[in-house]
């Protein structure tokens, strides 16, 4: 029998989440959570049925839940959702693609979907509540703290260290051994080769 879950958002990034979950034969969707304006709107054959208000009493019969919302630029939305969601009591499990591939030796934390094409080295620890888009590669012994997005194509080589709730664009790249702090944005397609304390959005060119 399938474990029921539920799904946080209704977004572009939700009808890519749905895909994966759904590979997954361990858990049955029984719906999607978003703001008012969309309930009993319609996402891949699943409905809206309510605002995150309804998460205290569909934890009474579902005990899973997933958070669907993208991260462009803050995580601070995904991490509040996060703590509601543990406070509550729900399971957050992790989605791997079938089309991704994730040694054996790597780690992935729970409420973290890894996605189509992705690939997780040896040694990797991928932290809660990340997202690691569609072919991403992250290589050997680096590590992706709690609430990252690693976006499309983006490349972290070996030995590096992705801080708390940090967005690193889509083929972007980072050098083998950088340590990035919590909260920084990188750019797409940008080349990171120093490393860069907290709270530090860089574009190439320019710190901010």
């Amino acid at each position: 029998m399938k474990n029921e879950i539920i799904l946080i958002g209704s977004g572009g990034h939700a009808l890519s989440c749905i895909d994966i979950i759904e590979q997954n034969d361990d858990y049955k969707i029984i719906g999607l959570l978003d703001k008012k304006e969309h309930l009993h709107t319609k996402h891949l054959g699943y409905y809206v049925i309510g605002d995150d208000k309804k998460l205290e009493d569909l934890q009474l019969s579902c005990k899973s839940a997933f958070i669907c919302i993208g991260h462009i630029e803050s995580p601070k939305l995904r991490m509040e959702i996060f703590k509601k969601l543990l406070r509550l009591g729900y399971k957050l499990p992790a989605f791997i693609s079938d089309t991704a591939y994730v040694s054996k030796h790597a780690q992935v934390g729970d409420g973290t979907i890894v996605m189509n094409g992705a690939t997780v080295g040896a040694g990797v620890i991928i932290g809660k509540n990340c997202i690691i888009n569609s072919h991403s590669l992250i290589e050997h012994n680096s590590t992706v703290k709690d609430h990252c997005h690693i976006s499309t194509g983006a490349i972290i080589n070996g030995d590096s260290h992705i801080g708390e709730g940090t967005f690193i664009g889509s083929g972007a790249l980072v050098l083998q051994g950088i340590k990035i702090g919590k909260g920084c944005i990188i750019g797409m397609g940008v080349s990171v080769r120093s490393s860069l304390k907290d709270n530090i959005r860089f574009t190439g060119k320019n710190y901010e």
